[in-house]
């Protein structure tokens, strides 16, 4: 059995989350996800959602068999213990591939990591596929 581990912010939940999380699954044969902590997310302006309530939401998803919220200091703590065959990170995620598999080397962890495929748009160029691209469009429209 190939354990798929996936993760990421989730804040307000989209298509190109639904795809990546799709994704991820279909490398394997069960699949784990970690929701960011709210105070660890320094990348991108904080979640709106609480940690649990973004963790309910992928929780929720057929495709996932497993949601939890990351560890508050150590983001590796959860990979150690869930000791997944695969990584799989967003297509368009922020992190370093390379320093991810070091840290993996370093603390003995032994799995791949591989990045998801972009979710094409499709005829409608009116799709929104990015939590940025959401929050604008609302802006817009009423704010």
């Amino acid at each position: 059995m190939t354990h798929v581990l996936a993760q990421g912010t989730f804040d307000i939940l989209h298509p190109g989350h639904v795809h990546y999380l799709r994704d991820a699954a279909g490398m394997g044969d069960r699949l784990s996800v970690i929701i960011a902590r709210r105070e660890n997310v320094t990348h991108k302006q904080r979640p709106i959602l609480s940690d649990r309530q973004r963790r309910d939401m992928i929780d929720a998803l057929g495709v996932v068999d497993n949601a939890l919220v990351g560890h508050p200091e150590d983001i590796f703590a959860p990979i150690e213990e869930l000791d997944p065959d695969i990584i799989v990170l967003g297509y368009d995620q922020h992190h370093d591939d390379a320093a991810i598999e070091a840290e993996l080397d370093r603390r003995g962890i032994d799995c791949m990591v591989r990045r998801a495929s972009p979710l094409e748009p499709g005829d409608d160029d009116d799709e929104l596929l990015s939590t940025g691209r959401i929050i604008d469009r609302i802006c817009e429209e009423r704010c």
